[in-house]
């Protein structure tokens, strides 16, 4: 990778002090060694140098709910309720899945997150060929926790998705062995347990005591649907999260997506266990689930990030329309300064990064972190004039994927003037075609 210059870019650094700064920023191979200030003494010659003049540089974005496996169903499950969305159309697509299905819905949803600054991503797979998923993470270059979905109850579960409880963890288990610390920690492994309603209690209990033990994220979902919520309480006698915390789930290493409907109760039990969550306004919205109150969640000093979830409830990947959506849902509710660009990009950013427990490495430019990087071009009619104009809010609420110019992770170029370095385009397209193709007639 060697030594790169990024020089005379508008650097929106995301860092505890907010600072906007206008230099060069200099990379070594993985590491920032140079943030707006003097350069290093480095080889000229032996120097990518990267002309952003005009540009705007920020960290890469951080998506803290994805499903990789889903990429191949968007556009196969519209105008639908969760419970059946699952039951009619997503589980028996998922049980139809074979090793090279998953590895080119994996690929396509890269491609698609890299295309558009994502960086970063906390993914759930499905119940079979994970092997395969972390395989395209691997050669698609994306910075990633992920894990294979854990389901071994329910009585609407297709039998192709139904585990052994024994069989489930083990299988979690050789994964992690495998792929947790992939590329000098680039992927990362997380247990899986898909939500309360699809796993026994010993499983999840295990999946606690697992996760303690090898110091890993926990991710599922949680109080998405009000349909849910009812079965969780007809199962278990009680609410998501009050469960999840009587079992000795909720910690700083749990990451719950949606949590749209919670009441005080757990919402305290989230902040005193410190227990994180994603908020997904496209995907909610979608499926017609409710809208997660953020600012009094954030006000409670909850941690949460900004995912997409599945490309077949959004039905894009895109982290500009999650944080336009992100800032503008709750200002019907709250008025016009409920939740401002600044804000919303640092949910994107580091408040991401911090609820993966990663800012220590990312979220933030800054000397010492991961090169993990997106310069915008935002000179285009949509984005201007610039004279004047506030970086945030030129970022949330008029950019868009099509603004990406260049994407660097882990210090590698992924993304060079708008075209993906990592994924084969052309490939993945016509393998993405055949392979639902065969889903299809599976089902």
């Amino acid at each position: 990778m060697g030594t790169t210059v990024l020089r005379d870019a508008t650097i929106v650094t995301m860092n505890d002090r907010d600072e906007i700064l206008t230099g060069d920023v200099m990379f070594e191979d993985d590491k920032l060694v140079a943030v707006g200030g003097p350069l290093p003494a480095h080889d000229p010659a032996a120097t990518t140098v990267v002309e952003a003049k005009g540009k705007l540089l920020l960290p890469g974005f951080v998506q803290t709910h994805i499903h990789l496996c889903q990429t191949l169903f968007r556009g196969q499950a519209d105008d639908m309720a969760l419970m059946d969305w699952l039951r009619t159309r997503i589980w028996p697509l998922e049980a139809a899945h074979d090793e090279e299905s998953v590895y080119f819905s994996a690929m396509l949803g890269i491609g698609e997150l890299l295309r558009g600054g994502t960086t970063t991503i906390l993914d759930m797979e499905t119940v079979s060929h994970t092997d395969f998923a972390f395989q395209a993470m691997a050669a698609g270059g994306i910075r990633a926790i992920s894990g294979k979905v854990m389901m071994d109850a329910g009585g609407d579960v297709p039998k192709g998705l139904r585990e052994d409880t024994d069989r489930s963890i083990a299988e979690s288990t050789a994964l992690l062995e495998k792929w947790h610390g992939f590329d000098n920690g680039r992927l990362k492994y997380a247990y899986c347990p898909r939500f309360v309603v699809s796993c026994t209690e010993r499983l999840l209990k295990e999946v606690r005591d697992l996760s303690a033990w090898h110091n890993v994220l926990v991710h599922t979902h949680a109080a998405e649907n009000r349909e849910e919520i009812e079965l969780v309480r007809s199962q278990r006698g009680m609410r998501n999260i009050a469960y999840l915390d009587h079992i000795g789930l909720t910690s700083p290493r749990l990451v719950l997506a949606h949590c749209v409907w919670l009441d005080d109760e757990e919402r305290e039990i989230l902040r005193k266990t410190g227990t994180r969550m994603t908020h997904c306004p496209g995907s909610n919205l979608k499926l017609a689930s409710g809208v997660a109150l953020v600012p009094e969640l954030l006000e409670q000093g909850i941690e949460m990030g900004i995912g997409a979830d599945g490309a077949p409830c959004n039905n894009t990947l895109d982290m500009f329309q999650e944080m336009r959506l992100t800032a503008m849902l709750h200002k019907v509710r709250l008025g016009p300064e409920a939740m401002k660009a600044r804000q919303v990009l640092r949910l994107a950013t580091i408040g991401g990064a911090r609820t993966l427990g990663l800012d220590h490495l990312i979220g933030s430019i800054e000397t010492g972190k991961k090169a993990d990087l997106v310069l915008l071009d935002l000179e285009d009619f949509h984005t201007f004039p610039s004279y004047g104009a506030d970086p945030y809010s030129r970022i949330v609420y008029a950019a868009s994927r099509g603004s990406v110019s260049y994407v660097w992770v882990d210090g590698k170029l992924v993304v060079e003037r708008g075209k993906v370095k990592t994924v084969d385009k052309r490939s993945v397209l016509r393998e993405a075609d055949r392979s639902i193709a065969r889903l299809l007639k599976r089902i």
